[in-house]
Order: C-alpha cells, then structure tokens, then sequence
C-alpha cells in the first residue's frame, strides 16, 4: 500500500484521483486546497488531514517523512499555471508525482522538470487518459495496420458547455488556464498525435474566448477541429446534455461517447506498475496547444471546419459593470 497526498481537492477532477488512489488499494494520507469545499473526502478517505495553507501541508508531509511514514506519490490536480510548480513540489520532496493535464502551459517548462527528474531519481506521471479508450485504442491498431502514406480524413468536434462563472474562474484567464485549446483541447491534442503521428503544419482559423478551430496536418491524417465551451454551439440533439464529442475518420463516425468512467483508475494502475505517460509522452501535445495560443488567425475557408463560421458572441462580461 502506497501513501500519497493530493494538491487540488476541491476542484472538478480531484474525485476521479481520489477514486483511482481508492480502487488501486492505496491510501491518501494529506491533501490541501485553499477552498474548503472537500466533502468528497468523506467518501473515499475521511480520516486524510486536510490544509487549507499550502505551508502547513508541507509541514506536515516533512513531519510524516521524518517518522518514516512519508508519502509515495503527490497527485496534482490545482489550477493549469501552478502545475509546473506543484509538481517541482513533489519531486524535491522525494515523491514520484502524478499530474492532471496540462502537464504544463509552456514546452520550455518541461525542460526543468526534466533536470529535477535526472537529480532526484522521482518521476512525473501525466493523466493521458484517451490513450486507454477501447474504442480509440482500436481504431489506433487499425490506423497502424493501414499503409503508411495513407493520409486520413478527419472531424474532431468537442463541445462543453459552460456558464458563466467560468470566466470568472482562473479557467477565464489565458495566462492561467491556456485558453481554449489547452484547457479543453490537450487530451485531444494528445490523442491525435498519438494515433497519426506528428504534426507537419497547423492553421488556426479561429480562437476566442468561448472557441477555437482550425486544421491540423499530421503524419497520417488531415484533422479539421472545432472547441467550444458556448452552448449556442451545440448541436440541437445536445442541448440537453450540454457536451458533444465526435470523431470522425474517413466519413466514419468513431463512438467513444462512453467508456470514460473508469480510465483514471486504468492510468493509475499502469503509473503504479511504471507504464505511465511520462514527460516525454505530454510534451508533443503541450507544444501544439501552445502553438495554436501562438498562432497567427488565417480567415476560414472551404476546407474549414463548418462550425468555423459559426457567428461569434461577444465575452459574456463585455461592459459589465460591478
């Protein structure tokens, strides 16, 4: 049984990790977050000392190592800009870390963890979790068993709703969250590399603050791609759930809608036996997503994506005044 400890308990993805540590038969001996909105503990580990202030947590962590009870693995699900920083945290501590998506904001980033990887010997583990989709590790071993100069055809449509209180949040923010294509694009960023191989040339088309889109050549494919978190977006037969996800490649629609429940858990078991996804593995992602933040607008065209040309609203807090 392993200890581990946790940064970010009060956020969104925090259970799904506290769920993993659960089913892998591990314990969570800490865990810290500056809002106090935890009660999740409660259903998977109640007697875990919780902190409000991050000194105290490492105050607390340093008193477990020194009796000897330290902890095997930090998890770190705080906000996108602290990741760098929390995993740094992790490594000099001793621990190996386990680390929500994006890894990073910024490739040069990985080149210190990178070092302090080398001088502690520990190691950072990255939530890539649709590269364990049955559904996508199938089409991946057709993908690998089709010529090699074969170029693909596909449509990577991912719509989220979201309220307004995502703006107010640090996910409103490019410096904090990436944007768009960060915060919502980098697993299926990832999982695109991972499934035609690198990426050749990039066009962005469009990115605002509730979208983005534009096409993306890689090795074997030719990716038209559209996010959004505005439900003005979504497809009439959506609108009740709020979320649409589709893949399409060659014409075919590939059905990858369910099958996400249990994936956190599958990453934490191969982390567990040394076969997860490591810096190296994140950064092809984290390159591009930085690229599209980067890149300069070319209008839509006929090779668009169509929900491209969708009309734009305006940032929902525009002349609000408080």
């Amino acid at each position: 049984m392993k200890n581990f400890a946790l940064i970010g308990a009060a956020g969104f993805v925090a259970p799904r990790h506290l769920k993993a540590i659960k089913a892998t038969g591990n314990r969570l001996v800490a865990a810290v977050d500056p809002k106090d909105s935890v009660g999740v503990l409660d259903s998977y580990f109640p007697e875990t000392a919780f902190f409000t202030e991050f000194e105290r947590f490492d105050r607390h962590l340093e008193k477990l190592k020194r009796q000897g009870q330290g902890v095997d693995y930090v998890s770190v699900c705080s906000p996108n800009y602290l990741h760098d920083a929390h995993v740094r945290f992790g490594l000099r501590y001793g621990a190996q870390v386990i680390c929500e998506k994006p890894l990073v904001l910024n490739p040069w980033n990985l080149d210190t963890l990178r070092e302090i990887e080398r001088e502690t010997g520990s190691k950072v583990w990255n939530i890539l979790q649709l590269r364990l989709h049955p559904a996508l590790l199938a089409l991946k071993k057709h993908i690998d068993q089709t010529d090699p100069n074969h170029s693909h055809e596909v449509d990577l449509t991912y719509i989220t709703a979201r309220g307004h209180w995502y703006y107010s949040s640090w996910k409103g923010e490019l410096s904090k969250s990436g944007g768009i294509a960060t915060n919502i694009g980098i697993h299926f960023f990832d999982m695109l590399i991972w499934l035609f191989g690198p990426v050749q040339a990039l066009t962005v088309h469009l990115h605002t603050h509730d979208r983005a889109a534009g096409l993306l050549k890689l090795k074997k494919a030719q990716v038209r791609w559209f996010l959004s978190i505005n439900a003005a977006t979504l497809p009439p037969e959506a609108h009740d759930k709020r979320t649409f996800r589709s893949i399409k490649v060659d014409g075919r629609e590939v059905e990858f809608s369910d099958g996400f429940t249990d994936l956190h858990t599958l990453s934490y078991e191969g982390i567990l036996a040394g076969q997860g996804f490591g810096l190296e593995e994140a950064s092809a992602g984290i390159q591009l997503a930085h690229d599209i933040r980067q890149a300069t607008l070319t209008a839509p065209d006929k090779d668009a994506h169509p929900l491209a040309a969708l009309p734009l609203a305006g940032h929902p807090f525009t002349g609000l005044v408080v």
